[in-house]
Order: C-alpha cells, then sequence, then structure tokens
C-alpha cells in the first residue's frame, strides 16, 4: 500500500512538473494589480476553442521562459470565463496580445506570434528609446538582438541627438538603439562622429551611415541595413517583407543546399539592387503552394518571381528558362524598368450577373469596384473559410435588399474570390470586407463590425456617398457571437491538404 501510495506521489508530482507554467494567468480581480505592481506586462486576451490561440500557446510558452529570467511577465487571460474584463480591453478577436506598461499606457503587441520574435520584441519594449552605450557596455548591446543601431556622437551635437533620438522612437519596435558620446570609442570602431551604425549577425556584419543626419534618411538606411541581401522568406518574415514597401523576388528551391547555391548565383543581382528590390529564398517543399500566389506553377521548382507589393502585382520568371545569373540580371533590369507587364490571374468573366451580389474576378474588378458614380461593398473570401461559408446567405441577403430598393442603381454588393483572382488590394485574412465610396476610390473603408445584415446596412448607409440606408422586412437576431474573430486565414487542417504550410 506504502509502495501505491509512493508511485501515486511520483505521478502527481511528474504531472506539476509536465503542466508548470511560466506563463500567469489572471481574473479580473486580480488583472488591475498585478500589471500596477510590474512595469512591463505583455497579455494575451485569448478563448480556449480558439485555433489560432491553440497555435500561439507553445510559442507563448517558450516565450515566457525567456522572459522570466529578463524579470518580464507574460500574463494570459481566458475571456470565456473573464468576459467583463476583455470587453473593458476592448478585445474584440483572439488572440489579442497588448502591452502594458500599467494601467493607463496600453499599446498593441506588433510582432510576430513566434518564441524568438515575441522575446526579441518585449526586450525592445523592456529598453528605453535609446540606451546609452559605453566601451564597457558596447559589445554586450550588440548582443541585444540580431540587429542593433548605435549613433556615435559629439557630446555638443544637439541637433543630431534630437534626429537620432526621434528616429529611435518610431522604430524602437524594431531595433534595439544605442548613444555613444565617446570619441576613443568611435574612433576605436573606426567611425567619424557623427555617424549611425547598424550592427547585425548577417551579412557584412555592420553598416555604417555618415551623410547629413535627417530622420527620414535614418530610417531608410535602418531598414535598408536590417534586411538580409537574400533573406529567407518564411512565417516570422513575411509580413516584415509585405510591410516593407519595395518589391520583394523570390527564390523557389526545395531543399537548403540548392537554396544557398542559388543565392550564392543571384548575389550580384540582389546587391546591385539593394534597397530597390529585396531578395529571399523560399522552401518550395513546405512554402510551395504560394508559388500559386505568384503566377507560378506549383509543381515546378526552382523557380523565381517578383511581387510588387504596393500594388501587389506579380511578375513570374518563365518556369521553362533555366535561372541563370544572366538571364535573372536582365529579367530583374526589365522589371525596374518597367518594360514587363504584370501577370494578371484571373477566372472568366461571368456572362451575366443575374444573381443580387456582382461576381467580381480580375478581368471585371476596375469596371465594377472602381466604378466612381456607385458605392460598391465589396467581400474578398476564400472558397475553404467558415466565416465566409457562413457569411454567405446573409450577404445574399443583404445584395436582394439593395437590388429591391430605391438604390438599386447606386449601390453594389459584391464579391470576389481572393484566391483564384489577382486583386490590387493586399488581404490579410477572410471574409475582408471594404466599401469604395462613389466619388472616393483611391480611399476604401474596410469593415470591421458584426458580420450581421443590420450592421452591414448601418456601416454603407454611414460610409458610402449615398448614404443609403434599406429596411429589413423583419428585425435580424442575434448572429454575430462575440468570440468570432474579425477574419479567418488557412487551419492546419486546410493546409495539411495541400501538404504546405501558410506564409
Amino acid at each position: 500500500m506504502q509502495k501505491i501510495h509512493k508511485i501515486a506521489l511520483g505521478l502527481l508530482a511528474a504531472a506539476a512538473v509536465a503542466t508548470a507554467s511560466d506563463v500567469i494567468q489572471l481574473k479580473k480581480d486580480t488583472f488591475d494589480e498585478f500589471v500596477k505592481e510590474n512595469d512591463l506586462v505583455l497579455a494575451e486576451f485569448f478563448a480556449p476553442w480558439c485555433g489560432h490561440c491553440k497555435a500561439l500557446a507553445p510559442e507563448y510558452e517558450e516565450a515566457a521562459t525567456t522572459l522570466k529570467e529578463k524579470n518580464i511577465k507574460v500574463v494570459k487571460v481566458d475571456c470565456t470565463e473573464e468576459a467583463e474584463l476583455c470587453q473593458e480591453q476592448g478585445v474584440e478577436g483572439y488572440p489579442t496580445l497588448k502591452v502594458f506598461r500599467g494601467l493607463d499606457n496600453v499599446t498593441p503587441y506588433k510582432g510576430q506570434r513566434k518564441a524568438n520574435a515575441i522575446t526579441s520584441y518585449m526586450v525592445k519594449q523592456s529598453l528605453p528609446a535609446v540606451s546609452e552605450v559605453t566601451k564597457d557596455t558596447l559589445e554586450e548591446f550588440k548582443k541585444a538582438d540580431k540587429v542593433v543601431i548605435v549613433a556615435y556622437l559629439d557630446a555638443e551635437d544637439k541637433a543630431s541627438s534630437e534626429v537620432f533620438g526621434e528616429t529611435a522612437e518610431k522604430l524602437r519596435d524594431n531595433y534595439p538603439f544605442g548613444v555613444s558620446t565617446d570619441a576613443a570609442l568611435a574612433e576605436a570602431e573606426g567611425i567619424k562622429v557623427p555617424a549611425v551604425v547598424l550592427y547585425k549577425d548577417f551579412d557584412e556584419g555592420k553598416a555604417v551611415f555618415s551623410e547629413k543626419f535627417d530622420a527620414e534618411a535614418i530610417e531608410k538606411f535602418a531598414k535598408t541595413a536590417a534586411t538580409p541581401l537574400i533573406g529567407e522568406v518564411g512565417p516570422e518574415t513575411y509580413s516584415d517583407y509585405m510591410s516593407a514597401g519595395i518589391p520583394l523576388a523570390y527564390i523557389f528551391a526545395e531543399t537548403a543546399e540548392e537554396r544557398k547555391e542559388l543565392s550564392e548565383k543571384l548575389k550580384p543581382v540582389a546587391e546591385a539592387q539593394r534597397g530597390v528590390i529585396n531578395f529571399g529564398t523560399i522552401d518550395a517543399k513546405s512554402f510551395g503552394a504560394h508559388a500559386g500566389n505568384l503566377n507560378l506553377k506549383t509543381d515546378k521548382f526552382p523557380a523565381f518571381a517578383i511581387q510588387e507589393v504596393v500594388k501587389n502585382q506579380k511578375f513570374p520568371y518563365d518556369q521553362e528558362k533555366e535561372i541563370t545569373l544572366e538571364a535573372i540580371q536582365t529579367f530583374v533590369d526589365d522589371f525596374v524598368a518597367g518594360k514587363i507587364e504584370p501577370s494578371i490571374k484571373s477566372e472568366p468573366i461571368p456572362e451575366s450577373q443575374d444573381g443580387p451580389v456582382s461576381v467580381v474576378v480580375a478581368k471585371n474588378y476596375n469596371d465594377i469596384v472602381l466604378d466612381d458614380t456607385k458605392d460598391v461593398l465589396i467581400e474578398f473570401y476564400a472558397p475553404w473559410c467558415g466565416h465566409c461559408k457562413a457569411l454567405a446567405p446573409k450577404y445574399e441577403e443583404l445584395g436582394s435588399l439593395y437590388a429591391n430598393s430605391e438604390f438599386k442603381d447606386q449601390v453594389v454588393i459584391a464579391k470576389v474570390d481572393a484566391t483564384a483572382n489577382d486583386v490590387p488590394d493586399e488581404i490579410q485574412g477572410f471574409p475582408t470586407i471594404k466599401l469604395y465610396p462613389a466619388g472616393g476610390k483611391a480611399e476604401p473603408v474596410t469593415y470591421s463590425g458584426p458580420r450581421s445584415v443590420e450592421d452591414l446596412i448601418k456601416f454603407i448607409a454611414e460610409n458610402g456617398k449615398y448614404k443609403a440606408s434599406v429596411a429589413q422586412p423583419e428585425a435580424e437576431e442575434a448572429t454575430e457571437a462575440a468570440e468570432e474573430p474579425a477574419a479567418e486565414t488557412k487551419t492546419a487542417e486546410e493546409a495539411k491538404e495541400s501538404d504546405h504550410d501558410e506564409l
């Protein structure tokens, strides 16, 4: 009996170890006090049923363990149990991550949902916008992140110090910033003041900015120098490339050896276009499906393509041709010179528009969506998206209400399969709903409210040129659960069906 008792205690102890967590779970009666007592807190507001939350959980746990050593607190709140607290914090979808510096200084977490990205982001949050760097701390500061930026200044140069401080404040989420006024340290680093040095643990190791101090110029230098000459495009880097504001050239290959070989081969092209085009290799075995988004075949690698990120245009290199330095050099030069027409993926234009919801494809997108005489509400959807399927009957009802109203010639309810058609909008999740008001097509308004017919009507009436409001035959029942996230990305199960992961 005693032996059994010992075994039971041992199993309980093992279970306790297995379930030990460095993520602190808070409730409404403990949240405020905890945030007040700690200088910096990262909080996740989640729901147990949420697929994105489940995917985040192991990454969040790993980050919490690392950040615990740096005395940065990582917490979570179950919104199915603490609905009032989550409502107070303005939580609209899951997971929602926020950074707290007390209860009155709250900012959204803007990093990626991977352990190392969460750790890097929060370490930067724990530092001042600009840290004082000395000869004794420089080497340690260089190791604070993959990229750190240090200004070497004259102690009396207030103007340069202000410009650098302004840049650091703007980019503090991206990089740790330091400053040194030690002339001997600058000399030891081979730097002539004033100058900015970007230290990095890849490529050439560091880059130097020695031009006239200007916030915009320093920011451009930092973003260019901090991007690997030929990086790796994946889940952790994709959004950074998309937000860089310059085209991205993809090098698809199925093995690490082949990606390395192609990187070396195309390095001269990347060097010549640095700051103009970003270059990145991509694992075609894991992310080959993304080739289809660039209008490439998804079963023929290696492959090369350029994406004009701002306009979401695609320029695939002929996959029947060999990837050589000379051929890619010519292709890239012609792209920069505007000599290549973008490839446009489109379903056929419908022979007729008989339904209440207009069907948009790439080839009729401008004619329907950018018709400047009409308010156009358009849904960007994916056939596999569960939220899109749930919205479909309500969206049809919305289309019918406007089609049979006095506004039938002024308001268009439309939809487009964003997986089968190239659209100028960069769509991050499904469904995405936007209103293009008549007379102002350059500035669409993105919808973020509940997906009910009533709320969509209010949105059109409030944001459209014609203030078009229609009445429903009967009051609509509550349709949107508070827990439902604003948009859906591909699920793990759906990704497995195609044998590829999502970026």
